[in-house]
C-alpha cells in the first residue's frame, strides 16, 4: 500500500513537471506563431498523450510500485497515441489559419 502510495505521489511530481515544461514549450511555439489562446488547450492534451505514452513504455519500470500488469503499450497502440498528440498540436495551427 505505500509503495502504490508513493509511486501516485511519483507520477504526480513528473505529470507536474513535465507538463510545466510542455506547457511552457507550446505556449512558446504557439506564441510565436501567434496561434490564438483559445486553441492551446489542444497541445495540452497531447502533452499529456506523450506523457501517457512515456510513463507507459519507460518511467514505470523504475518506479516504485512493483505489482502485475505492468506492460509497455503494443507498438500499434504507441504509435496511435503518438499520432493523436502530434495531431493535436498541430490542430492549433490549422484553426488558425481557418479563420
Amino acid at each position: 500500500m505505500v509503495r502504490m502510495s508513493l509511486e501516485l505521489v511519483r507520477i504526480m511530481f513528473l505529470l507536474a513537471f513535465f507538463g510545466v515544461i510542455g506547457g511552457y514549450t507550446i505556449r512558446s511555439i504557439y506564441a510565436t506563431f501567434e496561434i490564438s489562446s483559445d486553441y492551446m488547450l489542444f497541445g495540452f492534451i497531447g502533452i499529456l498523450f506523450l506523457f501517457f505514452v512515456l510513463y507507459r513504455n519507460k518511467l514505470q519500470f523504475s518506479g516504485w510500485y512493483n505489482g502485475m500488469r505492468r506492460n509497455k503499450l503494443s507498438k500499434t497502440m504507441t504509435n496511435g497515441v503518438i499520432m493523436a498528440a502530434v495531431f493535436l498540436m498541430i490542430i492549433p495551427f490549422i484553426l488558425t489559419w481557418l479563420n
